[in-house]
Parts: structure tokens; C-alpha cells; sequence
């Protein structure tokens, strides 16, 4: 077998994935979304932290993160308060309560995980949900859809997250179900329009030709189609779900106070910077964690879709 029939055998992903690895770039980005992913998931692992000796020891349960923390750089102190980046222990500096910086930081990155993972979990069934009904089925439950979909579009996103937590009050879970209520419309109209191409292809008039149903249809050779962009448009979408995040808590009402999130780190640092003398550390560090994962995921989604387009492909 020639070199041309085995290019035309590969599948799909190796092929993606053989191209994305010819990237350097994207590699770099992928190390570093790696990276944050396994510190928001290290904030998960629950350690076992024995206090004081004798009959009054006591334990309690921490997350790794802390139990890390707690050795290497120890206790909150409030004595510490804003003491500048590499002094002693604190490699980024403390804030006003003595709280290492590096430590937010890290932090944040679990409430980031978390803030993507459960708006994934709720818009995506929507998405496809609705992008498939709508496209396969089209008459009026399409007109129905797109109708819905269309006036959500209408309305700036930002201004109907406001409403609806300003509806359901701060907190982690509340603002999950805020993205996710709002955040379907896009993924559900590339679901849409994918769906009405592939509904007409050779291989679903097949199918129906022979008698499969509807259900058998969309399941076997119309779903597995879609995962491609399901893919790209999560990974492009986290980092829209990180920076509203960091922009509803900036203005109050996103994530409660005392959740450890970027956005809260430059909600309270935005006072400090005009002290004097100015403490700059605690914003650019919240702001710093914030800028690198959005870089990494927007250029990593932008070659991701780059491989995964047909039209692209080496011959």
C-alpha cells in the first residue's frame, strides 16, 4: 500500500492529532491547559491534617492544595500582610489578610475547573439536544427553536448573566447554571447547521433507506459526526466561561466573597494598586493566572480546529 492510501485510511482524530502534534505551539498550550487542569483537580484530593498532641489532637480534612501550602510557605498570618513578591517563603507576595498570593492563585484554578466543568455539563446536552432536533427534523419544531435561540442572541450575554444572578443570588453553583442557561445558543446553531448537511448525505439516506429509525439514525451516524465540534467548541468556550466569571465577580455578583477565584482576587486588589505605596502583586497575580490559561486555550482551540478542518488535510 502506498503512501496516498495510507493517508486516506487514517481516521479522523489520527490524522487531527498527527497535524496538531506538528505544532509546537499548540504542544506548548496543551502542556500548560495540562498543567492548570491538574492543579484544579490536586484541590480534590482530600488529606488528613492531625492538629496538637496527646488526647487534644484533633483531625480534620484538607484539600492537597492547603496541606501543600501549609508546609511550604504555613499558616495565613495576619503580621504578613502585604509583604512584597520574593520575600521570604511568599514567592508572589500576600494580600491585606497575609494570604500568600501564590496560594489564590492556585486556588482559583480549581474554581475554574469546576466553573467550566458544570457549565459544560449543562449547555452541551442542550446544544445538542436542541442543534439536532432542529436540523433533523426542521418544520415547525426548527421554526420553534430558532426563534427561541434567536431572541436569547438578541440580548447582550453579560447583561443576562447580571439578571439571572441578580435573580438567584451569588454562589459557585448559581453562576454554573447562569452560564449554562445562556451559553447554548452558539454551540446549538453549528449543531443546527452541521445537522442539515448531514442528514442529507449518502450514508444516513442509506440508512433510512433500509428501514433504520429515526433514533438509530441520529445515535449511530449523526452524533458521532458532531464530536468534533462539541470539542472545539468547548475548549474555545472555557475561556469565555473564565473571564465572565472573573467579570461578574469583579462587579459583585458572581462567586460569594469568600470563594478563591481570579475574579475575586482583582475584585479586591483593584484598591490597592492605588495605595501608596501601590501593592500591584495581588492583582497581577490573579490577573496573571487568568491571561495565561485564556492565551493557552484560545491559541490551543484555534490549531485544534485547524486540524480537525477536511479542507486542511495534507494530501
Amino acid at each position: 500500500m502506498n503512501q496516498d492510501r495510507i493517508r486516506e485510511a487514517r481516521s479522523l482524530w489520527a490524522e487531527a492529532w498527527r497535524r496538531l502534534r506538528r505544532n509546537r505551539l499548540a504542544m506548548v498550550c496543551l502542556a500548560v491547559i495540562s498543567l492548570y487542569l491538574a492543579l484544579g483537580l490536586l484541590g480534590f484530593v482530600p488529606v488528613r491534617q492531625r492538629q496538637g498532641a496527646g488526647e487534644a489532637a484533633t483531625v480534620r480534612r484538607i484539600d492537597l492544595v492547603d496541606w501543600a501550602f501549609l508546609k511550604l510557605v504555613g499558616p495565613t498570618d495576619r503580621e504578613e500582610s502585604y509583604v512584597p513578591p520574593l520575600t521570604g517563603r511568599h514567592l508572589l507576595g500576600t494580600d491585606i489578610m497575609g494570604t500568600d498570593v501564590l496560594y489564590k492563585a492556585v486556588k482559583g484554578v480549581r474554581t475554574a475547573v469546576v466553573l467550566g466543568g458544570l457549565t459544560a455539563a449543562i449547555y452541551i446536552p442542550l446544544g445538542l439536544l436542541f442543534g439536532i432536533v432542529a436540523g433533523y427534523f426542521g418544520g415547525l419544531v426548527d421554526d420553534l427553536i430558532v426563534y427561541v435561540y434567536s431572541t436569547l442572541a438578541c440580548v447582550p450575554g453579560i447583561l443576562l448573566l447580571i439578571a439571572l444572578m441578580s435573580v438567584m443570588g451569588k454562589g459557585l453553583v448559581q453562576l454554573c447554571l447562569a452560564m449554562g442557561v445562556t451559553s447554548w445558543v452558539g454551540l446549538c446553531r453549528l449543531i443546527r447547521g452541521e445537522t442539515l448537511k448531514l442528514r442529507e448525505s449518502d450514508y444516513v439516506l442509506a440508512a433510512r433507506a433500509v428501514g433504520a429509525g429515526r433514533a438509530r439514525i441520529i445515535l449511530r451516524h449523526i452524533l458521532p459526526n458532531l464530536f468534533h465540534i462539541v470539542i472545539i467548541s468547548f475548549t474555545l468556550g472555557f475561556s469565555g466561561i473564565v473571564l465572565s466569571e472573573a467579570v461578574l465577580s469583579y462587579i459583585g455578583v458572581g462567586v460569594e466573597a469568600t470563594t478563591i477565584s481570579w475574579g475575586t482576587m482583582i475584585s479586591m486588589a483593584r484598591m490597592e494598586v492605588s495605595r501608596d505605596p501601590s501593592v500591584w502583586w495581588h492583582l497581577a497575580g490573579g490577573a496573571a493566572a487568568l491571561f495565561v490559561l485564556v492565551l493557552a486555550l484560545n491559541v490551543f482551540g484555534d490549531a485544534l480546529r485547524d486540524a480537525l478542518d477536511p479542507r486542511l488535510r495534507v494530501e
